[in-house]
């Protein structure tokens, strides 16, 4: 089966997707980012999409699940590279992706991820105690 490789970068996970996502690849994308997040214990999650020039309501509903699964275990998430066509498309759709950070390429999610985990209280006091 094929599978959507999952790069652990610090304390943040890359996830770089070059293929058109059919939907048990799709699904089986989102079970293994959201067991990466648990036995990392990454803090951040980014998602390069600047590949795909569709994304159907279907993949903006896992996007959205991944996000809000990653949440519950405080990862944050956010989505790069959309490519304006795939923006309108989902807001066409009605699909928002709540709990969804964007940015426009790999450099700025980092660096989204970076001050959004540093302006977490509980994530600084953690750093005190190790």
């Amino acid at each position: 089966m094929e599978k959507i490789p999952i790069l652990k970068m610090g304390k943040f996970l890359l996830v770089t997707i070059q293929v058109d996502l059919y939907d048990r690849l799709a699904l089986t994308l989102e079970e293994d980012l959201i067991e990466m997040v648990y036995k990392t214990g990454s803090r951040g999650v980014l998602i390069d999409i600047s590949a795909l020039s569709i994304v159907d309501s279907f993949m903006g509903k896992i996007i959205g699940n991944i996000a809000g699964m990653s949440s519950i275990m405080d990862a944050e998430t956010v989505v790069v590279g959309m490519q304006p066509a795939v923006a309108i498309t989902l807001i066409e759709l009605g699909l928002p992706l709540a709990g969804v950070h964007t940015a426009l390429n790999v450099e700025k999610g980092m660096a989204l991820l970076e001050s959004r985990i540093s302006s977490d209280p509980d994530d600084n006091a953690a750093d005190g105690d190790d």
